[in-house]
């Protein structure tokens, strides 16, 4: 199968461990990384490795846009308004893993299959992808009237990029719960914890299903297999107990390891966000292949 081209840019945490997961697909060829630092440890990785380091950062992709089809955007919320438009008017796809929220909202095994043609995707938050699977997974089955979900993640893994999006982090997160999860009404809450040893990526979404619809034990199958579909492409994605169902309020708990390509075990927060953009851009991939 031929491959399609893929660029990322941001050199920083992120972009460095989108670039090691790459380098294993089938169907996507990363050729390029983009920063601003020619000193970064992503853009020097990128040079041994023998991708296109470009250190002039977006202005320079567009300089040669041939290299890729497809740009994961690892930099912030606030630069992708810029990056969005000028990936746009050079005909690229974009996926972006910021929470700049102007693309389709999309977690992988919710609704990515459903906007395979548009020009830019958006994977909402580390805690979205985390939580809203599960939302969607009660919502299916029983209407889930109201849905919070609390992040909780090492201090050590929330970098510049994370803390400085805290705000879009929320905002994004609650907004795709409802749009993506299907919850009538939802609501994010991000906790850092500066715990050491450093902690898991912990999460606890919390359901309250409409009124006379609680069904049990499909709820809980829901649930099981929705968790077995997460962990094909994250396989640290686990639940850590059974699902505790009162009334009509369903509460889930969540951990989610890394797989410690380059980030530590510890950050799956971002290994999570990683993952599904792989996950996205080969569905992508496979739709432009047969096109």
């Amino acid at each position: 199968m031929s491959k399609v081209k893929v660029a990322i840019l941001g050199s920083g945490n992120i972009g460095t461990d989108l670039m090691i997961k790459l380098g294993r697909s089938d169907i996507l060829e990363l050729t390029t990384v983009i920063g601003i630092d020619a000193n970064s440890d992503g853009l020097r990785r990128a040079k041994e490795l023998g991708y296109v380091a470009i250190d002039t950062g977006i202005d320079g992709f567009l300089e040669q846009p041939e290299l890729a089809d497809i740009v994961f955007d690892a930099t912030s919320a606030k630069a992708h308004i810029r990056h969005a438009k000028a990936l746009k008017a050079a005909g690229k796809k974009v996926i972006d893993m910021t929470p700049a929220a102007v693309g389709k909202l999309i977690v992988p095994p919710v609704n990515s299959k459903e906007h395979l043609d548009a020009a830019n995707i958006n994977l909402i938050t580390c805690g979205g992808q985390a939580t809203i699977p599960m939302v969607h997974a009660v919502n299916r089955v029983s209407p889930v009237a109201y849905a919070e979900i609390v992040a909780t993640i090492s201090s050590k893994s929330a970098g510049p990029g994370t803390r400085a999006n805290i705000d879009e982090f929320t905002e994004t997160t609650s907004r795709a719960i409802q749009e993506v999860g299907g919850a009538k009404k939802g609501k994010a809450i991000i906790i850092l914890n500066p715990a050491e040893p450093p902690i898991l990526m912990r999460d606890t979404v919390y359901t309250l299903v409409e009124e006379g619809t609680m069904k049990e034990e499909e709820i809980k199958a829901s649930i099981a297999d929705m968790e077995k579909t997460v962990q094909s492409y994250v396989p640290g994605y686990r639940l850590r107990t059974e699902p505790i169902i009162d009334g009509n309020q369903v509460t889930i708990f969540i951990e989610v390891e890394g797989a410690g390509d380059y980030l530590p075990k510890y950050s799956g927060n971002l290994d999570i966000m990683t993952a599904a953009g792989v996950k996205v851009a080969e569905e992508f991939a496979k739709n432009l292949i047969t096109k």
